[in-house]
């Protein structure tokens, strides 16, 4: 509150106090199959028994068989089959009528640290901590009950005047089987089994309990323990804490909810709980339930500004490169002392089969089925397990490789690929003299053949030779057009050796931060080196100029969402070129610089936003955008908001408000900032951010 905030005032104080009476004794019961207006709290509650330790619990309720909803003859149906028609005391329903209800419990959440009941009394409000969650459902374990009846009835009809078969012995040949050393895997899945927890719930007996109601006497003296019961002595001290330590207390860190979170199925994959882990750790397990996945769409199911480089030495570890493509090892899939769950086959097999069809895949697209079983000899269930993981079955075609050829990602990292070409030819060797073929008794269609890979060393420095010899003898025609077209006298730095005065680089699609001044200053403009001299009048240069339609939609995109990052504007290009019909190429090839220079013709200017050191923001999202003018009195709004952001990457609302009265005078209302702050910002922690510059 030392912010002085206007928008969140005190308006009242009250006393919190821990009543620690029912701690490790109450419970929250829900009852999700009744709405709230239909409570069990008038009901008649027959017996309640508990088994503390999983925290299950089990009522009987009494079913009201007056009721003109009540089935009389389904009821007595119901308690037939259950008991038959012998008069015992354990029969399940006494009144030969199904007259009770039983409910049974599950845990609605294994952790309930964080929840406490609450009553409010006199300004005061009293906390108990919660033992447990339970939701009590009904349970039909008499269904089974009955199941059984039936089949003890047709075990005695069947067994008629067996007594003779029975007096005779019959000599049985007996079959001894020694068992297996049980694994740590096996000891796991048994642990972890239906039957195992089954046996462990039976294992605790049921502690009796008495019902007491609502309005009873005991539950109104229970009830009293809701309340702190040693509100005078020394111990209930005022709350003196940071709002860091505070908030730190409400929500713990991660690490320390670790111990106590259930453990999930394994072919369950929470993002949240994925980018918890190590990065070596979150590369293996997206690939382990992908299998198969472009390096672009793993980067960008990884935490934003992710190092690449970091992704590439992972992924290696656990995946191989197939069609530009990786997939996820065949180890990792089948790891070792495990075996097939069709067939049984080891794993060390399965492995050998997998690798067989991963190779095959890097020489062509297409498998037959048929072709692939014949040679690797495995039952059809694994050789269609293999398939399927990689491919897709085409009609009288066969399977067709899951997802086209990644060209891109073979030209940008040269080095990987060739690394990887190279682990295909040792593995290519060994599937050789495993299978007993030749790479020869495989002719790869060509129009399937990537491009070739592998590039000598003497071939790279004869291409880099003449390379450098084309770039030499154009810039020497330049020089002389030059030179022909002027009559000043060559410089003595200039014309003596044009190499050194002007420098030739490549030009790609990753570039250099942009310097929004536009200066030429050190042969760069707009930061860039040797890049096309762009007049922000009419849009035109020395490199290729943006199409109208690109214009078009920067400038659409813009009065959309008026601040974008360049990283963000880059995913929603993408996903309209995604959404346009296919051959459609209006766009031509739109490099970062081409669209950088694009926003700033669209009327919108670069916000040099002081990040603080330790943001782990990437370079495209820390180059941020904002619509400077849009041919509306509230352009001015949104040039003070951003000349603010341009001294601190982050603003309180106040802050805010008083610099936009300064610059733009008393008529600045509420609404004005609350249109400001929602369309160009986001709130995070009491703090406001430019949209893009934080991730909550």
């Amino acid at each position: 509150m030392a912010s002085g905030d206007d928008d969140d005032p005190i308006i009242q104080e009250i006393d919190v106090y821990l009543a620690k009476s029912l701690v490790e004794k109450l419970y929250l019961f829900q009852y999700p199959v009744r709405p709230a207006s239909m409570s069990y709290n008038h009901a008649t509650h027959l017996a309640a028994r508990i088994k503390p330790k999983q925290q299950k619990v089990e009522l009987e309720v009494a079913m009201d068989t007056l009721s003109p909803n009540y089935c009389r003859s389904k009821g007595e149906q119901i308690a037939l089959n259950v008991d038959g028609t012998s008069s015992e005391d354990s029969n399940t329903y006494s009144t030969k009528m199904m007259d009770k209800q039983t409910f049974s419990s599950i845990q609605a959440t294994t952790n309930t640290s964080r929840y406490a009941a609450a009553v409010f009394r006199k300004g005061e409000l009293h906390l108990t901590p919660l033992q447990g969650i339970l939701q009590m459902k009904p349970s039909f374990t008499y269904l089974d009950r009955a199941d059984t009846k039936h089949r003890e009835r047709e075990a005695a009809n069947e067994a008629g005047d067996s007594s003779q078969d029975e007096a005779e012995d019959d000599v049985k040949q007996i079959t001894v089987r020694f068992s297996r050393p049980e694994s740590e895997q096996a000891r796991q899945r048994r642990i972890q089994s239906y039957e195992f927890l089954q046996k462990k719930q039976a294992e605790e007996p049921w502690a009796h309990l008495h019902y007491h109601g609502i309005k009873d006497s005991r539950s109104e003296h229970e009830r009293q323990y809701l309340y702190c019961q040693a509100m005078d002595t020394t111990e209930n001290t005022e709350l003196v804490k940071t709002p860091s330590e505070y908030l730190s207390m409400l929500m713990p860190p991660l690490a320390e909810e670790k111990v106590v979170k259930p453990v999930g199925p394994s072919n369950v994959l929470s993002m949240a709980q994925l980018r918890t882990l190590p990065l070596g750790d979150q590369v293996k397990t997206l690939m382990k339930n992908v299998k198969v996945m472009p390096f672009a769409n793993l980067m960008g199911l990884l935490a934003s500004g992710t190092d690449s480089t970091a992704v590439l030495r992972c992924i290696q570890q656990v995946a191989l490169l197939v069609q530009g493509n990786w997939v996820v090892k065949s180890d990792v899939l089948y790891p070792k002392n495990t075996c097939s769950s069709h067939s049984g086959v080891p794993a060390e097999v399965l492995c050998r089969g997998r690798d067989f069809v991963m190779w095959r895949f890097t020489q062509e697209r297409t498998l037959m089925r048929k072709e692939v079983a014949a040679i690797i000899k495995l039952p059809p269930e694994d050789v269609k397990d293999f398939l399927e993981q990689m491919s897709v079955p085409r009609l009288n075609r066969g399977w067709d490789f899951l997802l086209p050829t990644d060209h891109d990602f073979v030209k940008k990292h040269p080095d990987v690929a060739q690394r990887q070409h190279m682990l295909w030819l040792g593995i290519q060797s060994k599937l050789e003299k495993v299978f007993s073929f030749s790479k020869d008794d495989f002719v790869p269609k060509k129009d399937a053949q990537m491009e070739p890979i592998h590039i000598s060393g003497e071939q790279r420095l004869k291409a880099a030779k003449d390379n450098v010899r084309e770039k030499q003898t154009a810039l020497q025609r330049e020089m002389d057009a030059r030179k022909s077209k002027t009559s000043k006298p060559p410089s003595a730095s200039g014309d003596a050796n044009p190499l050194l005065q002007v420098k030739e680089e490549p030009v790609s699609d990753s570039e250099e931060p942009m310097d929004t001044s536009g200066s030429i200053a050190n042969g760069t403009v707009n930061g860039y080196p040797n890049s096309p001299i762009m007049d922000p009048h009419n849009g035109h240069g020395s490199g290729h100029a943006p199409t109208p339609e690109l214009q078009a939609f920067v400038r659409n995109t813009f009065l959309k969402h008026y601040v974008l990052s360049l990283s963000e504007l880059k995913r929603l290009f993408n996903l309209h070129l995604a959404s346009l019909p296919t051959g459609h190429a209006v766009y031509g090839h739109v490099t970062d610089r081409m669209l950088q220079d694009t926003i700033l013709m669209s009327q919108c200017k670069q916000i040099l936003l002081p990040f603080p050191p330790q943001s782990n923001a990437s370079a495209d999202e820390q180059k941020v955008f904002g619509l400077w003018e849009s041919g509306e009195t509230f352009d001015k709004h949104r040039q003070v908001l951003f000349e603010i952001f341009m001294k601190n990457f982050r603003a309180r609302r106040n802050v805010i408000q008083t610099r936009l009265t300064q610059e733009l005078g008393d008529a600045v209302t509420k609404t004005d900032v609350d249109r400001l702050l929602k369309e160009c910002c986001t709130s995070l922690g009491g703090m406001w951010y430019l949209k893009g510059t934080v991730h909550s």
